[in-house]
Formats: structure tokens, sequence, C-alpha cells
């Protein structure tokens, strides 16, 4: 089992960035795919980002590709989401996500992560 903790969450106006970090203990964390989704009032849990226990492979919603960046520190046991050009639309309370697997693949569904965090709001002002 893996326990996951997030920080980084907080408010920014428009425009402005933003940076999340996860880490992981209790497992060997190369060992895990890792994803982050988000929740707003009223709405599901969507995905936003996720990478390959290797960190090789990442993979984007589209409303968040060329603004956000996944990347992950396997020696730090640490997972990161680089916010940029943040939009009101991008508030919402960011979670970890991770995943064991022998795989390089991605996972994008939110039904194949196994282990989450507590999640960390993110407030996006107009």
């Amino acid at each position: 089992q893996v326990q996951l903790v997030e920080s980084g969450g907080g408010l920014v106006q428009a425009g402005g960035s933003l940076g999340l970090s996860c880490a992981a203990s209790g497992r060997t964390f190369s060992n895990y795919a890792m994803g982050w989704f988000r929740q707003a009032p009223g709405k599901e849990r969507e995905f936003v980002a996720g990478v390959s226990r290797t960190g090789g492979n990442t993979d984007y919603a589209n409303s968040v590709k060329g603004r956000f960046t996944i990347s992950r520190d396997n020696a730090m046991n640490t997972v990161y989401l680089q916010m940029n050009s943040l939009k009101p639309e991008d508030t919402a309370v960011y979670y970890c996500a991770a995943d064991r697997t022998w795989g390089f693949g991605v996972r994008i569904a939110l039904t194949e992560y196994n282990y989450w965090g507590q999640g960390t709001q993110v407030t996006v002002s107009s």
C-alpha cells in the first residue's frame, strides 16, 4: 500500500502559475503509475494528467494540454504538477493517484487508480 499527500494548492489570479506536489510513502514509488485528477463543485472527478512509472510517458486532458506539466522524481518519491496560464475553470480540488503496475503506460481512467491522496484546493480568481 502507498500513502499519498498533496501540497501546493492555493489561490491564484487568472493567468498565474501554481505548482502541486504529491509525496508518496510506503512502497517502491517507481512501481506506480501516477496521475492527477480534479473535482470541481457539482462535477465529477476528471483526469488531468498522468505519468508512467519511469516518467518516460505522459498524457494530458485536452483542457490542460500546453498549460500543465506532470513530472516525477523517483528518488524523491514525488510527483509534480506545474500549472501555468491558469483559468477560473481550473478551480477544483486536485487529487494525486497511484496505480501499481509492471507496465510503462499512462493510466487515464479514474477506475484504474487504487490509491488516492486527500486532495488540495486550487482556486483561480478572474
